[in-house]
């Protein structure tokens, strides 16, 4: 592993030495630091993966909305 230097504001900091002693494994700073920079590199993919996927949707709404009506109709009971 590598060290980096960061700096952070007296509450940030608190906040996470609170974390640090209420973690059921006694973390440290730098391991709170490392999954949270995880945690935000995941949300951020999967927040690409679902505007790609709205604009997906968006672009062929009305095609889609054909097809389920068409489905809809061939599975409804006469």
């Amino acid at each position: 592993m590598r060290t980096i230097a960061i700096t952070v504001d007296e509450e940030t900091l608190a906040l996470l030495d609170d974390l640090a002693r209420a973690s059921r494994r006694r973390r440290s700073r730098s391991a709170l630091v490392r999954a949270a920079v995880r945690q935000f590199a995941e949300r951020r993919h999967l927040e690409e993966i679902e505007a790609r996927e709205r604009d997906i949707l968006r672009k062929h709404k009305k095609r889609l909305a054909r097809q389920a009506s068409a489905l809809f109709a061939s599975q409804a009971r006469p």
